[in-house]
Order: C-alpha cells, then sequence, then structure tokens
C-alpha cells in the first residue's frame, strides 16, 4: 500500500487539542497506512521562514514549517482569507484583491513545494487541503513530482462568472488541472467547476466524465460529501448528559424548550438573518411566546479584521434589540455567547435542543448539521431546521429546508420544529441517522483516496 501524504494549513500535531471531525479522519488514514502530514506550524517568526519542525507519532511523520509574519499576513490573512473566502462563498462585494497578497500566496505555496517535494517518495499518494493551497499541485509537477496528487475543496465552489470576476483568475484555478483527482463537497460544486473549466478555462468535458486541459491533460473532479464520525457523537451525546455545562443549561431552560446555533463569528453563516428569522417567529406566532429559548454560540474568529468586528458589533445591536422588544422578567429570548466549548460539551448541549438551527447563507458542507442529528436523544430527537444553500441539504433531506433569506420562512419553520409530533420527529431523525452511519467520514477518506488511487 502506498505512503499517504496529507497536505493542508495547519496540522493536527500530537499534543495539540486540534482534534477536529476532519483531523480525526485524516489520521485515521494516515494510521492505516503509514505517511506524513505537511503543513505550516501555525508560527510567525521575525526571519528565517522555511524552517521544518519533525514529529514522529507511530508510523506517522508530522512535518510542519514556519512562515514569517509577512508571509502569513499575506497568504492568509490577506489572499487566502479576505480574496478567495469571500469569493468562493458567492460574495464579491466582500473581495478585497490585492496584487502584493496574491503574490505572496504563491511564494507561500512555491515555498510548501520546495520544502516537501524533496521528502516524496515515486509511489507516494499526496492529498492536498483547501482554498489556502489550491497552486501546491501544479508547483509540486514543476518540481518533477510525478506521483498522484489529489485535492480537496472544503468550502463552496461558486459560479464561473464569479470566478472569472477576480483579476489573474485563470493563473490559480487553472492550477488546479495538475491534480488527478479534485474533489468537491456536493456535485453541483463540482458541475460548477466543470462550467468554469469549459467557458473561461479553455478545456473540456470529455464522453466518459473525465476532464481534459488546454493542452491534453486529463483529470477528473467529482462530488465526496465529508461526514463525521457519527457513532463517537453519539456516544459522547449521550455521556455528555453529566457535564456541569450541560446540566447548568438544561437547568437554567426551566421547562422551556432550547433552539441552539453553533457557529463562527462569519458573515457566510447567515447570523444577522437567522437572528431576524427568529424575531419574525416571536412576532408571528405569539401563541408560542416564552416556550422556547434560542442560543447562539459564535466563537469569534478572524477577529482583526474589519468586516469580522462589523458583524459582532450588527449581531450585539439586532439581539439587545430582540430582546428589549420580547423578554419577561423571567425569559430572555435570545442568548447570545461568544466564548468557545469544547466539542464534547456542544454535543451535549445538541442533545438538550428541541430546535437545531443551521442557516448559512452558502457553506461547503456544514458538519454542525450532521451533529445535531447525531448527538439527538433516540426516543426524543430534536428537529434541525437546515438552509438550502448548506452542502449538507443534499444528504439531510428529512430535515426543514428553508431559504435564509426567506425571514418569514424561517420563522415559521422554527414554530413547526416546535410543536412537531413525537412520531415524526422520530421518522425524520431515523432517516437522517441512517444516512450519517452509512456515509460517515471513514466512508468519506475510503471513497476519495480509492478514487484517486483508481
Amino acid at each position: 500500500m502506498s505512503r499517504l501524504v496529507v497536505v493542508s494549513n495547519r496540522v493536527a500535531v500530537p499534543g495539540e487539542n486540534r482534534a477536529g471531525g476532519l483531523a480525526v479522519g485524516l489520521l485515521a488514514a494516515l494510521k492505516e497506512r503509514g505517511g506524513m502530514w505537511f503543513g505550516w506550524s501555525g508560527k510567525s517568526v521575525r526571519d528565517g521562514s522555511g524552517t521544518l519542525h519533525t514529529q514522529k507519532d507511530g508510523d506517522i511523520e508530522f512535518v510542519t514549517l514556519d512562515l514569517s509574519k509577512r508571509e502569513v499576513d499575506g497568504y492568509y490573512n490577506g489572499f487566502a482569507n479576505r480574496t478567495l473566502w469571500p469569493l468562493l462563498h458567492f460574495r464579491l462585494d466582500l473581495v478585497d484583491y490585492d496584487r502584493g497578497t496574491r503574490e505572496t500566496y504563491h511564494k507561500v505555496n512555491a515555498l510548501f513545494a520546495d520544502k516537501l517535494a524533496p521528502l516524496l517518495r515515486e509511489d507516494d499518494i499526496v492529498w492536498i487541503h483547501d482554498y489556502h493551497l489550491i497552486p501546491l499541485g501544479a508547483l509540486l509537477r514543476e518540481r518533477g513530482i510525478g506521483c498522484r496528487i489529489g485535492f480537496f475543496l472544503h468550502i463552496p465552489m461558486p459560479s464561473a462568472d464569479l470566478l472569472q470576476a477576480m483579476p489573474d483568475h485563470l493563473r490559480l484555478f487553472s492550477a488546479l488541472y495538475a491534480y488527478d483527482l479534485v474533489g468537491f463537497q456536493t456535485q453541483r460544486d463540482a458541475d460548477r467547476f466543470q462550467t468554469y473549466l469549459r467557458l473561461f478555462g479553455g478545456g473540456r468535458v470529455l464522453d466518459n466524465g473525465e476532464l481534459e486541459a488546454p493542452g491534453g491533460r486529463r483529470f477528473r473532479a467529482a462530488a465526496f460529501p465529508i461526514g463525521i464520525d457519527t457513532e463517537l457523537i453519539a456516544r459522547q451525546a449521550g455521556t455528555a448528559a453529566t457535564k456541569a455545562a450541560v446540566k447548568n443549561l438544561r437547568n437554567s431552560l426551566r421547562d422551556r424548550q432550547l433552539a441552539i446555533g453553533v457557529d463562527r463569528l462569519d458573515y457566510s453563516k447567515g447570523l444577522p438573518e437567522r437572528f431576524l428569522g427568529f424575531e419574525r417567529y416571536l412576532e408571528r406566532h405569539p401563541d408560542q411566546r416564552g416556550s422556547l429559548t434560542y442560543l447562539q454560540i459564535a466563537p469569534v474568529s478572524r477577529g482583526d479584521v474589519t468586516e469580522y468586528r462589523q458583524l459582532r458589533s450588527q449581531l450585539e445591536q439586532i439581539a439587545g434589540h430582540i430582546n428589549g422588544g420580547h423578554a419577561e422578567p423571567d425569559w430572555t429570548p435570545l442568548r447570545y455567547v461568544n466564548q468557545n466549548f469544547t466539542h464534547a460539551t456542544l454535543t451535549g448541549f445538541y442533545r438538550a435542543a428541541a430546535v437545531g438551527l443551521v442557516t448559512p447563507l452558502r457553506d461547503g458542507m456544514n458538519l454542525v448539521a450532521k451533529e445535531y442529528v447525531a448527538s439527538q436523544d433516540p426516543e426524543d430527537p430534536g428537529v434541525l431546521v437546515l438552509s438550502l444553500l448548506a452542502g449538507a441539504a443534499d444528504e439531510l433531506k428529512q430535515a426543514l429546508l428553508v431559504n435564509p433569506h426567506d425571514l418569514d420562512g424561517v420563522a415559521d419553520a422554527i414554530a413547526t420544529a416546535a410543536t412537531m409530533s413525537l412520531r415524526r420527529r422520530k421518522e425524520r431523525w431515523h432517516a437522517m441517522m441512517e444516512h450519517l452511519r452509512t456515509y460517515d467520514i471513514n466512508h468519506w477518506r475510503r471513497s476519495y483516496l480509492a478514487a484517486l488511487e483508481g
């Protein structure tokens, strides 16, 4: 079996508390085959970027490199998160395009290639992850690497017209032609990439489904929806009831129902629209007044970026307005908190919630939707309210699907979820849970790697 080499912006090195769902899946793949995980150390140094640090854990080697502060600002804070992130989430209005950060992004990818290429073997399988590292495969090819290289985009692929609107778009997106397999979260994402290739990328789609780049190189693009560790999360949620934070939350509700949202503080998550949808619920369904409390957990991310500071301020204003207009002395309709909780505690919160609110404006997949379902009590499951614009909506068809821009629709879905009969809740939950058990994180990585090697 060929050695697996995983490359991502950040690395889940031993001893660091970064064991999210993706990390668990990739570590399982590396344990199965032996291999290396390569990426940025997370450190910014004054000078001497490119220094490698190596750690071993069994058959897995973890190799990280340092970047200078200037490189981090240009590559990560700049082009990746101020240009590519909004562009790929359909937010052309928020794209901050700067030639300087674009060049730093390409230079850092070239640094990755320079440091990684000497470590690779002829028969390795290389799996590169996400928008930070789009050019890396092409840069490795330029350095003579001929082994199989795959890429997976965890966030959405927007329409061809949006991609074409970015200056010098072909320089970046034609780098995807160097991969053997380009993976996306949904078939829609894969189709949009094929349309871009055909309309603006100079390539064509062949009858057998393969893609042909200008010059004749052939490769494939396909959907591989990412899953979760379904059984682990179900077990975690079952035991989390004993945690103090979960007990305190349940006690504080005083027999009221709980609706929950858990999202990074990011404009793609549609939090202002969700807050306004909840306010509309309070206005449209006065018969349910005082019966449900909405808890929104939104840990701060990228707090030094202007758009995120503005978003936080906007949410605080809306939350204050809602509570000012609807609260009672013994009831606060909306609880809005920016702190982090452990993953195990969150599963306990999900299990306590009669309604799960997952309403992003755009999302590649959204694993919170899947984790909410997996965390439910089989005898008394809650109801998921899910945005049609999240990749998870393609799979979780028994959720109450909403357009996040339709405030009345979101309001009515909350009311429907809060009053749904136990029989209907169980039917919907069982169907979704069966799907999540079959298409879990292990199915995702095995199906992708089988396709890459095939």
